[in-house]
């Protein structure tokens, strides 16, 4: 029984119930109205010419059989179409069982709500039949309404096909609107596919380098190794110690090459370093940017210096790019770590949450931290990475 009552008023939404309540509490009022009017005032009501007819009856019968035309209206998401026509049923039902009573002060907005709802959610043949339906309500409750009478019919038409074209042009704007998202989501499949194509690409191309970096090294060294047979202790030792430094430049270049492979963003050759970073700020044309260095500058492993740039890539790409915008960037070169700082006001339209969250695992991935805070539209961020060696 309950999972029946459930699924009656599922997909009902709370404006739903707004609109039907209202409706219906507008006929109850107006149908309470007309149970209670007094015959007696109906003449001086004629003849000053507020109303057209005296009242055929006052049973009170008129109020359920009223609501029986705005309730549905709960279900219009269902099928507007049908409930259109069942609300020209009640109303055509209601003029013959009632006859001259007042209806237009609830049966009217009915009408005029229909049309709407119909020109929204239906196509355009549909669309066109539920406005047919909602002129022949419109018409239904002026037939032989004690208040206006019928003659209201030319100005009530036009306000019908005043709000269905409302309503189509709402449909309109909302189905480009959803055009225009699915597009977006499609673009952004491919630029991702695009990147992740590129991305596998300098990874094979790097992969190729460490290998053949790795060759040739070992060729010098078994070369030098060989040669090293016959000399005196003295050269011998001279020998190990070039073969030691040899070893420690191609272990440190397989480094670089390792963290750029598992770095996420391999660059077409050079990789961005901190150096690059006067010409990431300068593409922010309008506003004023400026780069500050301290410490002590220098040469740093390529992970450390690719990432440092990523960090504030992602994060000045969410910076508003205004006259009246101020983005400073720091970069500090201490013993151990470098910090980075950027500070300035949040584009409104962009995604913030996911800048920070590329920027973070960036430094994650060297072992760094990236603390960020958001106060009155303005970002201040400082990131720490690690420098070993």
């Amino acid at each position: 029984m309950s999972e029946g009552f459930s699924r009656v008023f599922r997909g009902i939404r709370p404006v739903d119930w707004v609109l039907a309540g209202a409706l219906t509490a507008l006929g109850f009022v107006l149908m309470y109205g007309d149970v209670h009017f007094d015959d007696a005032d109906a003449a001086p009501a004629i003849a000053d010419g507020t109303m057209v007819h005296q009242m055929t009856t006052h049973s009170w019968v008129m109020i359920p059989v009223f609501a029986l035309a705005t309730i549905p209206v709960l279900w219009w998401r269902r099928n507007v179409l049908a409930v259109t026509g069942f609300a020209l049923v009640v109303m055509v039902a209601h003029d013959l069982l009632f006859g001259w009573v007042t209806r237009c002060g609830a049966a009217l907005p009915l009408a005029f709500v229909l049309a709407y709802l119909g020109a929204v959610a239906l196509e355009r043949t549909q669309a066109w039949v539920n406005l047919g339906l909602a002129t022949l309500l419109t018409a239904a409750v002026l037939v032989v309404d004690s208040t206006t009478g019928f003659e209201p019919i030319v100005l009530a038409l036009p306000i019908v096909l005043i709000v269905f074209g409302i309503g189509r042009a709402v449909r309109h704007r909302t189905a480009m609107s959803r055009e225009l998202e699915a597009r977006t989501a499609q673009l952004q499949e491919l630029r991702d596919e695009r990147v992740a194509l590129e991305l596998t690409s300098d990874r094979v191309r790097l992969s190729r380098e460490l290998d053949g970096l790795l060759q040739e090294r070992l060729g010098q060294l078994t070369a030098a190794a060989d040669s090293g047979q016959d000399l005196d202790p003295d050269s011998a030792k001279a020998l190990f110690e070039s073969i030691e430094s040899d070893s420690r430049a191609t272990l440190d270049g397989m480094r670089e090459l390792v963290g750029l492979l598992r770095g996420g963003d391999v660059a077409l050759a050079p990789a961005p370093t901190v150096a690059h970073l006067d010409a990431l700020l300068a593409r922010h044309t309008r506003a004023d940017s400026r780069l500050t260095v301290a410490g002590d500058p220098r040469s740093l492993p390529a992970t450390v210096e690719l990432s440092a740039y990523r960090i504030v890539e992602h994060l000045v790409t969410v910076l508003a790019d205004q006259p009246d915008s101020h983005i400073e960037v720091g970069v500090r070169f201490d013993d151990d770590a470098l910090e980075i700082r950027v500070n300035g006001p949040v584009d409104r339209s962009a995604d913030l949450k996911a800048a920070v969250a590329r920027a973070r695992e960036r430094a994650k991935f060297l072992g760094g931290s990236l603390d960020v805070k958001v106060s009155r539209g303005h970002a201040n961020a400082v990131a720490q990475l690690p420098v070993l060696g």
